[in-house]
């Protein structure tokens, strides 16, 4: 059985803004290539999140280590949906799944596996709605990197110029992107 989730993010009907943090090397040669460089590992587990506040929260806001520099990813609303109809949640859930074994077998032969999280508000306190997280590997990440990323960009600069706004109660939230209701069916 799958159950009916929503989760906000920035999209329009051509693309999808996704967040992904990185530490300076891996960062530099994505701005030196335009796209994921040497030191980028195909064959780990690399993990999207549609949501700004949450991947601040996450990566304290650029201030964690290798986790320095912050980039906003356009990917196709197509790749994007894709990646949705193949996600696989990380936590067994008897509604959803049935049987446990049936989820095993889901999760193991998946490249694409997601997890919900509290979203987070610029100071880092949870708020009542979902965050999700998307983790790609295999096939996945090499569809995501010579398919469905349409650009990537920089936005570190930004991010510290807006934590610093925030902290010193300066920051207006107009600023944030425009996230909206996204809807997905749970595997």
């Amino acid at each position: 059985m799958s159950v009916y989730k929503g989760f906000n993010a920035k999209y329009t009907d051509k693309c999808v803004t996704v967040y992904q943090a990185f530490n300076h090397l891996i960062a530099n040669e994505i701005l030196e290539g335009g796209t994921f460089g040497p030191s980028f590992k195909l064959d780990r587990m690399t993990w999207i999140k549609p949501s700004f506040l949450w991947m601040m929260y996450r990566c304290g806001w650029g201030n964690k280590s290798d986790q320095e520099r912050i980039f906003s990813i356009n990917i196709s609303k197509e790749g994007f949906d894709y990646i949705l109809s193949k996600a696989v949640l990380t936590k067994y859930k008897p509604k959803i799944h049935g049987s446990s074994v049936k989820w095993k077998e889901m999760l193991n032969e998946s490249d694409i596996i997601f997890q919900f999280d509290p979203d987070r508000d610029v100071y880092g306190n949870k708020l009542d709605r979902k965050a999700i997280q998307l983790g790609l590997r295999g096939d996945a990440v090499e569809k995501y990197i010579n398919e469905w990323i349409v650009d990537i960009n920089d936005i570190t600069n930004t991010v510290h110029d807006w934590k610093l706004l925030i902290n010193t109660g300066q920051f207006n939230s107009e600023l944030l992107p425009l996230e909206k209701e996204y809807n997905i069916t749970v595997r």
